[in-house]
């Protein structure tokens, strides 16, 4: 088992920045790539990106050049979010997938954002 604890959500200005964590553990040996997806109000929940293993990223074309995810070990990683809009409110999610997994295997409680124009 692997447990997920976010933090670092808020309310921020349009244009302004954050920073989410998401620190892992338990099982944390088992944890292929990390991420953070999120969701708003009455929309489907949508990847915003990926971090594996070997350090390859990825990003919903939304973010691309506005967030960045970095991971300091299996345990930790973090979404820097810049130039943020308000479209970018909704509660972020934490996740984390294991080798030979093909969707998230555990996720956190969820941090909400919140972007005011």
């Amino acid at each position: 088992q692997v447990q997920l604890v976010e933090s670092g959500g808020g309310l921020v200005q349009a244009g302004g920045s954050l920073r989410l964590s998401c620190a892992a553990s338990g099982s944390t040996f088992s944890i292929n790539a990390m991420g953070w997806y999120r969701q708003a109000p009455g929309k489907q929940r949508e990847l915003v990106a990926t971090i594996t293993s070997g350090g390859g990223t990825n990003y919903a074309d939304s973010v691309k050049g506005r967030f960045t995810i970095s991971r300091d070990n299996a345990k930790n990683v973090y979404l820097q979010m810049n130039s943020l809009k308000p479209e970018d409110t909704a509660v972020y999610y934490c996740y984390a997938r294991i080798y030979g997994a093909l969707s998230p295997s555990y996720w956190g409680q969820g941090t909400q954002v919140t972007v005011s124009s």
